[in-house]
């Protein structure tokens, strides 16, 4: 069963098929730079878009909005949750709290952001983002921003174990571009970044992109500008009652993909897995247990 869309973005993208070739041409200019680019009156919105303002007044009232305000307002909604600051974000959770304790709520967030994930992710684009993860002719390359970097590293050293030709791509920008000097078309890359999105990670999935790399990209319902590049995006629900944003689901639909690419190959899992073993014990990298300890 799927959840009713979250944004004017999912709006629009599921109602395209039925679009006239005008609407088309209106639906690809708003796109093009959302929701900025519907911020404007109805005569500019049209006029960038090169279509008629009636065009513009039929198209929202065939997305299911009563009329053009009624459109907007929700374009400005979608543009408040995606500059939201950790303050702003506070503050608003702080606002309307309820008096049960935190981790109650929390559990309650969580629990419903994973099943309104679950509810609509298509299971196509988790099982064609894993393909292109276990093919192992193809490099990857992962990478984060300021907070999701951390998720890249995560998912990056799960992966390496798994299978060779990986690369974490460096918290220095500056050096992006030697990393893009050996990127091969056919190759992946891995891009993490949701709300307050990061200019510089959309500047390296556009080049990527140029250059034939498949992008899979974690992003939040809102959908980052990396998403117009990308082959592969898994649009997770990150709302919780908290300054930041949640990764849990992000983790968990990380983790789950990790468990599809090393069953589809375990032995050769099972072999690299082993081999490190071996080098772990030959750095006494974790401490073993003494005799007494084990009696």
């Amino acid at each position: 069963m799927t959840s009713p869309p979250h944004t004017v973005l999912d709006v629009i993208r599921l109602n395209y098929d039925g679009l006239t070739p005008a609407e088309r041409k209106l639906a690809d200019s708003l796109l093009e730079h959302y929701p900025v680019s519907g911020l404007g009156s109805i005569t500019t919105v049209a006029e960038n878009a090169g279509v008629s303002t009636p065009t513009v007044a039929r198209m929202v009232q065939k997305l299911g909005y009563k009329g053009y305000p009624e459109f907007q307002q929700h374009l400005h909604q979608d543009l408040e949750a995606t500059i939201s600051s950790p303050i702003a974000k506070h503050d608003r959770w702080a606002a309307g709290a309820p008096t049960a304790h935190i981790l109650n709520r929390f559990a309650d967030a969580i629990t419903a952001n994973l099943r309104d994930t679950l509810s609509s992710l298509d299971v196509a684009t988790f099982d064609g983002a894993a393909a292109l993860l276990r093919d192992e002719k193809r490099s990857l390359y992962f990478v984060g921003g300021r907070i999701t970097g951390a998720l890249a590293e995560y998912f990056f050293t799960h992966m390496q174990v798994i299978r060779p030709k990986t690369t974490l791509i460096s918290t220095n920008r500056s050096s992006w571009p030697q990393y893009l000097l050996n990127m091969s078309p056919g190759d992946v890359l891995v891009i993490f970044d949701i709300r307050r999105y990061e200019q510089e990670l959309a500047t390296l999935a556009e080049a990527s992109a140029a250059s034939g790399v498949d992008i899979i990209l974690f992003t939040d319902v809102w959908a980052s500008p990396v998403a117009r590049h990308a082959r592969h995006v898994f649009k997770i629900s990150i709302e919780a009652p908290s300054a930041w944003d949640s990764s849990v689901v992000t983790l968990f639909t990380v983790e789950a993909l990790i468990e599809a690419v090393q069953s589809a190959a375990w032995e050769k899992t099972r072999e690299r897995m082993n081999s490190l073993e071996k080098l772990f014990e030959r750095s006494r990298l974790f401490r073993r247990p003494t005799p007494a300890e084990g009696s």
